[in-house]
């Protein structure tokens, strides 16, 4: 009794002195009653509170000689042997560690199998030995007992998400929350959602959680990834906001605010928030990234290259071997410099030194370097970059769909299909091949066989993104055959689960506005996709030319222009140029414009020349050329 009263001054005290006289005490009692296994039990308990773990161990288990079923016993060995887990200084003990945790927990269960402590954690072991079968046992078996043991949901559906196996995480925690709400399955069932890729589930799972729970970050994390992720930058902003005030001291919040002002095109407010997370994480090389990024996004290629160059050596200088993931995320925003500037031969030279940073990096470097020559529309040098690939890793199912891709740009159609065709698995798996086999028979004009392979890919799909992914690319397919009405049903599924998809409200806008049909519906769909991303220059072009169409010529002048900032080479965007200023009465500009259309539709790949566009531009620049020449001629307006 005075070893037990002094043990609960101790805990309440954490005094040393109390320590020690429940231990003499517990002795002393030991001494008058040799070999008493709940004396020992409790000696063991002192000890190991008090941070004598050698001789914790050493009592409990002579405890457990006297009393096998000692469960006081089992449970002070296993959490000890659990704790051990976690200390770095163990090496080599780990795996005796675990062995040791795990026979203890067993010991306990098979004692009392309803003890749920024990039970959760040898799941937690099992998980640790990648015994996911095992694991998954315990946890069913407590669920079937107590269908609401947050506990045990929370592990399952965990072990669940971590093999991938996120439809199964979905159907449990969906039926968990139906039961009875808590933030945490919420939570979780937001994860599963993102897991498959299922945003719009995704942002709904992490708003309920946190309608019941609205102070906690975790749940605005998530929702903030969900948001990014549905490229719906303006909301996601306001969650990093209200994060930004919650944990004041992160500067990821603020690195993510300043991804976002950059793609609303709000440079200022980017600026700032990178120069907030520069003073809470210094030296900080995702700030450097940001940094760069912000500068090629404002023009200033030659700023950001500066920037990433003097990084990359200021990592060199430290220690190679613990940086090259660092080094592997800067070589790579070089090279996106360089490219932005169309300096190829620079980019790939920095995605050469990415590669030969370690075997990790190497095809990551492999297929910037293709992407470079495929943006450079060198699709032979491609192709043989990718071969090599191949040759080096045999069968990489990135690479052959690369390759395939690569023949569809050529128009290769049989070579391209084959390649894909062998990557079938007969299994839902195969759905991104499918539109993948959509893309190259697309290219090759196989329109039917496109539409079959988009169909088939839609029914395989298996999360509305994936269906989204289908059903966008059958209405391209649609749209390249003038079926504008079938296009339009597609775009429009989309839209009614995801309004916001910019791809799709570009397509969709642009698709009307060419035709010159409902002008300020096309006009307002682009609009929302250029606010969404304002730099990119499909879309900027899209929204000049559907003012065009409606004869707001300034307007139609200011996004070109700023089209022309991204997509300088593009002979679409070089053609409308041209026709605004024939309609603004400039017609040398005019003329000039066409001119560079016309050279740029020479130098395309095969899959995206359009013989009527080109043959229209050609036409278009004759005339305008004829016209010129009459107005400079001397005997121009005299009376023949």
């Amino acid at each position: 009794m005075l070893g037990h009263l002094a043990e609960q001054e101790y805990e309440a005290a954490s005094g040393t002195d109390s320590a020690d006289a429940s231990i003499n005490a517990y002795k002393k009692a030991l001494e008058l009653s040799p070999g008493s296994p709940v004396i020992l039990e409790r000696l063991a308990e002192v000890y190991a509170k008090s941070q004598h773990i050698r001789d914790a161990v050493l009592t409990a288990q002579e405890a457990l000689k006297a009393d096998p079923k000692n469960i006081g016993a089992h449970r002070l060995l296993a959490f000890i042997y659990y704790r051990a887990l976690g200390d770095p200084s163990a090496g080599s003990l780990q795996q005796e560690n675990l062995n040791k945790a795990v026979e203890n927990f067993q010991a306990i269960l098979d004692a009392d199998p309803r003890d749920l402590n024990a039970s959760l954690m040898l799941a937690r072991l099992y998980g640790f030995e990648n015994k996911h079968d095992e694991a998954e046992k315990i946890l069913r078996s407590l669920l079937a007992r107590n269908a609401d043991n947050g506990h045990a949901l929370q592990q399952l559906s965990q072990l669940l998400l971590d093999q991938n196996r996120s439809q199964e995480a979905i159907d449990l925690l969906k039926q968990a929350v139906s039961d009875y709400e808590d933030p945490e399955i919420y939570d979780l069932l937001g994860d599963a959602y993102s897991q498959a890729k299922d945003y719009p589930n995704a942002e709904a799972a992490y708003r309920k959680a946190e309608d019941e729970d609205p102070d906690d970050p975790g749940h605005m994390h998530g929702l903030a990834d969900a948001l990014l992720a549905q490229d719906k930058y303006a909301d996601a902003l306001k969650q990093y906001q209200r994060l930004a005030q919650l944990e004041p001291a992160s500067a990821n919040n603020y690195l993510r605010m300043a991804e976002l002002y950059r793609r609303l095109g709000q440079f200022t407010e980017s600026r700032s928030s990178l120069e907030r997370a520069k003073q809470l994480a210094p030296g900080n090389l995702e700030v450097v990234f940001s940094e760069a990024l912000l500068d090629e996004d404002q023009g200033h290629p030659d700023d950001a290259i500066k920037l990433l160059n003097g990084a990359i050596t200021d990592v060199k200088s430290q220690s190679a071997g613990q940086n090259a993931s660092a080094l592997t995320v800067l070589y790579e925003q070089l090279g996106r410099a360089y490219q932005s500037q169309r300096n190829y031969t620079a980019a790939i030279a920095a995605y050469r030194s990415l590669e030969s940073l370690s075997p990790d990096a190497r095809k990551r470097g492999q297929m910037l370097v293709i992407d470079a020559f495929r943006e450079s529309r060198e699709i032979d040098r491609a192709i043989d970059e990718t071969k090599t690939g191949l040759i080096q890793s045999p069968g990489d199912r990135d690479l052959t769909t690369t390759l395939a891709l690569l023949y569809g740009e050529k128009t290769d159609t049989p070579s391209g299909l084959k390649l894909l065709q062998g990557l079938l698995l007969g299994t839902n798996e195969d759905q991104e091949i499918y539109i993948d086999i959509a893309e190259v028979q697309e290219r090759g004009r196989q329109f039917a066989e496109a539409e079959q392979s988009a169909q088939k890919a839609e029914d395989l799909a298996q999360g509305p993104q994936a269906k989204d992914s289908a059903r966008f690319m059958l209405g391209v397919i649609y749209e390249r055959q003038k079926k504008f009405d079938l296009a339009e049903a597609e775009f429009r599924k989309i839209l009614e689960g995801n309004p916001d998809n910019a791809a799709v409200l570009n397509y969709y806008g642009y698709m009307l506005a060419n035709r010159g049909i409902r002008l300020e519906e096309a006009t307002t769909m682009i609009q929302r996709a250029v606010n969404a991303e304002p730099d990119n220059g499909a879309y900027l072009d899209s929204l000049g030319w559907a003012y065009f169409k409606q004869d707001k010529l300034p307007q139609a002048e200011e996004y070109l222009q700023k089209a022309m900032i991204h997509e300088s080479r593009d002979p679409t965007v070089l053609s409308h140029m041209g026709d605004i200023y024939v309609k603004l009465g400039q017609n040398e500009r005019a003329a000039e414009f066409f001119e560079r259309s016309v050279a740029e539709w020479g130098k395309v790949v095969p899959s995206e020349y359009e013989a009527d566009k080109a043959g229209e531009t050609e036409a278009k620049l004759r005339n305008l050329k004829k016209r010129l020449a009459q107005k400079s001629s001397p005997s121009a307006g005299k009376p023949q």
